[in-house]
Order: C-alpha cells, then structure tokens, then sequence
C-alpha cells in the first residue's frame, strides 16, 4: 500500500514540474536538411528524439530476440534429427541382426550423417552391402567410415580386411593387412587375421615366419599354435620333398639338399615334435635315404619315447638291420607291455628272416591290443609260411569284428 502511494506521489509531482515546465517558453528547434526546413517547440523535439531513442532502442532488442528465438528453432530441429538418427540407427542394427541386409544398408546409411558415432554407422552398412553381394558398394562405405571419423584407419581396415577374407579375396585381404601391420605390428588381431589369409594362400612359409608372433602375443592357445606349426612344418617338408622328387627325376643320385637344409632351418622345439620327427623321417625313407631316417629316430627314441615312431622305426630297414632288431629288443626291457613294440619287433624280425620269432612277437602284440595291422601282419605271416587255415581265420576274424556282425548259427563244413 506504501508503495503505490509513493509512485502516485512521484507521479504527481512529476506531472506537476512538467505542467510548469510547458508554462515557459524555452525557444524552438530548427532543423535544416537540404532544401527542407523543421521548425517545432522544443517540448514537442524533445519529445520526438525521445520516441525515436526508445523506438530505436526497441527494435534492436526485438531482433536480438527474433535471433535467440531462431537459435532456439534450430537448436530443437537438430536435436529432432539427432533423435531421428539415433533411431533409424538402431532399427538399423536390428535389421543387421536379423539378415535383412537391404533394409539395414538403407537405415545406417540415411542416417550415418545425423549419427553420434558415424563410424558405427558406414562399418554396419558395410556388412550389409557385403551380404548383398554389392562389393563396389562396400569400397564406398568404408571410404566413407575412414572420412567420418579421424583416427579410425585401424578399424576400417580390420572390417575391410575381415569382408576380403569372407568374400575368398585372400590376395587383396593380405595387401590390407600388411599395410595395416605397418601401422600396428603388435596388434593381435591384425596377427590373426594374417595368419588366416597365409592358411588360405597357402603360404607356409610366411606363416613359419609369423609363428613367433603368435606366440608372442597369445593370438590362439597354445594347443592351437602347436597343431598351426606342425601343419606349416608338414607342409613345407612336403614341398621339399617334392622338390628333391624332381631333382632324382633327372638325376637318380641328387642330393636331398633341400629337405635336410629345412630340417636345419626348424626351430629346435619344432624338431623335437614327435609328429614332425615322424614325417621327416617317412620323407627321407621314401627319397631313399632309410639308413638316415633309423639313425635319426634310433637317436630319438633313445630319449623320448613314442609309438608312432617307433611304429615307423619297425617299418624302416637300416644299414644293419641285425643291430637294429637288437636296439629294439634292449627298449623291450623298460616297456615288455607295449603293443607298438612288439609289432616293431616282429617286423624287424622278419627284415632278419627269423620267421618263429616275428610270430611270437606278433601273437604277443595282440594279445595286449588287437589291431588290425597287428593282425594283418599275421595273417601274412601264416599264409606265407603254409598256414592258411590259421591266416583265413583271423582275416574273418578281423571283419567280424570291423562290421560288427551278430552271432548267428552257420553251417558246419
């Protein structure tokens, strides 16, 4: 109540010094412009510059709020698109999940521009191109994934690398990936992804180089990276063998040069792999060389055992084939009870022409296992030495037992 009588009290005097004020004659003002001439009183002038101060003072707020209000408008219709994006984006991914690959490209790709993470965006509708088959389609988008986002190389060319592979376009997924271990070469994944473009090129040699790495960085486990070195070390013994074919093809006494200059070349823990010992010494008995391969496994076996070599070492005839059968029976005293053994020592019994002794040995060894080589071995033995009754019976033994034949009444001869 005080304080609307105080702005009527200010008001009225106010009105009252105003009143007194129009009383005197305070003059005129003149202004001049050109050819025209303003004459008015000078509460009338003062009056007009006052309007036009608080009409020039007016319209410059109402254009800073028609700009704020602007700002505004355009604020929420970009928020508006984000929304949409991030929606679109996500059906998007739902139509990637569930294989509708056409509707997905479109999703992610119209929407890749509003996107918070565009990156996200090209890389998905990239997948979806592959799926379509439209590979110039893929090319695009992943150049357009690279432009959206700095930084992002390494993801673009792992998802270029991994559509490559896919696609069987292992040569221009290897070019990827070699450009890409230059930028990362400890990057595990770009390891394992090298290594799947050698297996499919079958580059074995580039993969025993890459071997270490492997290791080294724990890109599959430890079982996986042993079964990968023996498959490249067989592999490579393989193609040297080939190669020494060819040399004995023109030349009967060529060397074997490059299969025993590989076996240098392996790494020691490789050369002690019990499997890759196997296929060295199958190759060199195969080329010719057998007195090579029963010193090599003689010395193996004398400090790590293994049946399957010493089943090979049974089949090879060495220099001295009477030493050989004697080695073989000194290892009987620390394994009396190994099947393998002693079909190695019926074998070797029979290079030494001691008929009785291979049979004993034979019959021993299926006695502890029954195997089929065992017991073709004597079946062999017995149809050579005039037993075929005894030769007969196990080879039908041998098939009844394969096809599991029931037991039915048979005619008597």
């Amino acid at each position: 109540m005080i304080r609307i009588l105080l702005i009527l009290l200010i008001a009225l005097l106010a009105g009252t010094a105003l009143s007194m004020g129009l009383t005197y004659d305070l003059g005129y003002i003149r202004i001049s412009l050109g050819r025209y001439l303003i004459e008015t009183n000078f509460w009338v002038g003062l009056a007009l510059i006052i309007g036009l101060v608080v009409l020039i003072t007016g319209s410059i707020s109402a254009l800073r709020r028609f700009r704020q209000g602007s700002g505004v408008v355009a604020g929420w219709m970009a928020r508006g698109g984000e929304r949409r994006a991030r929606r679109r984006t996500t059906q998007g991914l739902l139509s990637l999940a569930e294989g509708n690959w056409a509707r997905a490209r479109k999703l992610l790709t119209s929407s890749a521009e509003h996107a918070d993470t565009p990156l996200i965006n090209y890389l998905a509708a990239a997948q979806a191109a592959f799926e379509c088959d439209d590979h110039d389609a893929v090319d695009e988008l992943l150049r357009k994934a690279f432009e959206s986002t700095p930084g992002s190389s390494l993801a673009v060319g792992l998802t270029q690398a991994q559509l490559q592979l896919a696609g069987n376009r292992p040569e221009q997924a290897l070019a990827t990936l070699l450009r890409l271990r230059k930028e990362a070469p400890h990057h595990p994944f770009v390891l394992k992804l090298l290594k799947n473009a050698y297996l499919k090129l079958e580059d074995w040699r580039e993969l025993a180089k890459l071997a270490p790495d492997l290791r080294k960085r724990s890109v599959a486990t430890p079982k996986e990276l042993d079964d990968l070195e023996r498959e490249v070390w067989h592999n490579l013994l393989e193609r040297a063998a080939d190669e020494c074919r060819r040399a004995r093809a023109e030349n009967s006494e060529a060397p074997l040069e490059p299969l025993t200059r590989l076996w240098d070349e392996m790494p020691g823990f490789v050369r002690r792999d019990e499997f890759t010992i196997r296929d060295y010494a199958g190759l060199l008995a195969s080329l010719g060389d057998e007195a090579q391969a029963e010193t090599l496994l003689r010395k193996v076996l004398r400090n790590h055992w293994s049946d399957e070599l010493i089943n090979l070492y049974g089949r090879i005839r060495g220099t001295h084939p009477e030493e050989q059968l004697l080695m073989a029976e000194q290892w009987m005293k620390d394994r009396p009870n190994n099947p393998e053994l002693k079909l190695a020592l019926g074998r070797l019994s029979l290079r030494n022409e001691l008929w009785g002794k291979a049979r004993e040995y034979f019959e021993a060894s299926l006695q502890l296992r029954r195997s089929r080589e065992t017991m073709a071995e004597l079946s062999r033995l017995n149809a050579h030495m005039g037993e075929e009754a005894a030769s007969i019976k196990l080879l039908m033994q041998e098939l009844e037992t394969d096809n599991g034949l029931p037991d039915l009444p048979m005619p008597r001869a």
